[in-house]
């Protein structure tokens, strides 16, 4: 996924592989700082649209990375990322740290390295959870963004579910013919 072609998009950077932080660079393109506080890292059930997403049965054991992404300290963005067991266990994956060079990177690092990306956008009324936790007013609305990265074979690797403050928030898809 190092040559995004013909499309281009604001979630290259994350899903490329590269080495660094893509979310305190974009952060910076826009005027401030970012950063992410690390929520969790634990051993989960898959839920049947996580399951759906990396290629498993419902239920079936996943590893879960929660966090929280900030911009000038505000939370802005909850992301859970999900990795099928027989990938992250026993790795920095199911680690409660930061991951050097980042997941992606590290998924490559294992023999897993990303070759495409699949992106579903959405929006809803924030849960009472997410409203106190990106500190929004009630009722607020939020973007979700599902990705999946899979690997040359098709190979679901990461599944990422991602809900963002909607507010002066956007995403940008362009194609280039």
């Amino acid at each position: 996924m190092t040559d995004a072609g013909p499309w281009t998009s604001v979630s290259m950077p994350y899903v490329s592989g590269h080495r660094g932080d893509a979310w305190s660079a974009e952060a910076a393109e826009h005027g401030g700082t970012g950063t992410q506080k690390l929520l969790g890292v634990e051993e989960v059930s898959a839920s049947a649209m996580v399951a759906d997403m990396l290629g498993l049965a419902a239920g079936e054991p996943v590893v879960v990375r929660r966090r929280l992404m900030l911009f000038n300290d505000h939370p802005v963005e909850l992301v859970d990322s999900y990795y099928p067991v027989n990938i992250a266990r026993g790795t920095r994956l199911a680690e409660p740290r930061k991951i050097p060079g980042g997941a992606v990177a590290l998924l490559a690092d294992l023999g897993h390295r990303p070759r495409r990306v699949r992106e579903d956008v959405s929006a809803r009324l924030a849960t009472p959870h997410e409203r106190t936790t990106l500190e929004l007013n009630d009722p607020s609305c939020v973007l979700l963004l599902a990705r999946v990265l899979l690997t040359g074979d098709e190979r679901p690797v990461e599944a990422s579910l991602m809900t963002m403050v909607a507010d002066g928030r956007r995403l940008r898809y362009e194609l280039t013919p």
